[in-house]
């Protein structure tokens, strides 16, 4: 029962990508790529972008310029930033501007930008189904994609930056939702691209990123340039992911988020924060 299971929705998700290829053919932002890599083992050095390696913090709310002096002490050395999109959990960011994005840089930080925009409509989390994507997928991208460019500029992170969109959890193997979805991350990626950014894309291993896998195996094209993935709870492997091959999103065009929701204390400061272990470009700040 449990293998023919497996198989039904392997069927499904192969069935959603096709049809996903062939909508690209006449709606998608660009023409269908031949090569399935689509660029994905160009090394993003050539591209104008700086890359980290080594391990990072995210955290809903980006810390004071304290926060991250007394964090200095950790062994973290890169911090994801929610810098903008109607899906954001924590949409103020008190703390967030072109200052603080300067003054961590100079002491030593690099920063990972974060753009939470719309949801798949079949996302999971309750809280994210009150921005899910509605209407024209591709148009939405698109103005999404630019809406992330600006906040980004506004922020002091220039051309050559990775922006990395964040794609909660959903159900790829609903084949509509699963095409609309990936129809909007297509068009987000170009857009994003198209201004001299790269796009990256962030969700959970199991649903977004296999979904991902999934297209660029049948040679779907825009597909993002950097998988930020999360499964948690497991040792920290950024090519030890089972949902994606070797050679994809190679080189130095990955993260792994293993372990979310921890609390730590370095300098007398304690955040609760998710982990990750990054070999990936981060901001190019002005």
């Amino acid at each position: 029962m449990e293998r023919r299971k497996k198989i039904i929705q392997y069927v499904i998700a192969l069935l959603a990508a096709t049809a996903a290829i062939v909508g690209g053919l006449f709606t998608g932002p660009s023409a269908f790529a031949v090569n399935p890599k689509d660029g994905s083992d160009v090394d993003p050095l050539t591209q104008g972008a700086e890359v980290f390696t080594g391990l990072a913090f995210d955290t809903c709310e980006a810390p004071p310029l304290g926060s991250m002096n007394a964090w200095r002490k950790s062994h973290y050395r890169a911090v994801g930033v929610y810098f903008g999109g109607r899906g954001r959990a924590c949409k103020q960011q008190p703390n967030l501007d072109r200052n603080w994005v300067r003054s961590v840089y100079d002491s030593g930080w690099s920063v990972l930008p974060i753009y939470v925009g719309s949801q798949s409509p079949c996302v999971h989390s309750e809280n994210k189904k009150q921005v899910t994507i509605s209407g024209d997928p591709v148009s939405l991208g698109v103005e999404e994609g630019m809406d992330a460019v600006e906040r980004a500029a506004e922020h002091g992170m220039a051309e050559g930056s990775a922006l990395y969109l964040d794609m909660e959890a959903y159900d790829q193997y609903d084949t509509e939702c699963a095409e609309t979805t990936l129809e909007f991350i297509r068009a987000w990626s170009d857009e994003v691209r198209s201004q001299g950014y790269l796009a990256g894309f962030y969700s959970s291993s199991t649903s977004g990123v296999q979904h991902l896998a999934t297209a660029r195996q049948l040679g779907v094209s825009d597909l993002p340039d950097v998988v930020w993935f999360a499964r948690w709870d497991v040792s920290p492997s950024l090519y030890g992911e089972p949902v994606l091959d070797q050679e994809a999103w190679s080189p130095h065009r990955r993260i792994h988020q293993y372990k979310g929701n921890v609390t730590e204390e370095y300098g007398g400061v304690t955040m609760k924060i998710d982990r990750n272990l990054v070999d990936a470009p981060v901001a190019v700040v002005e």
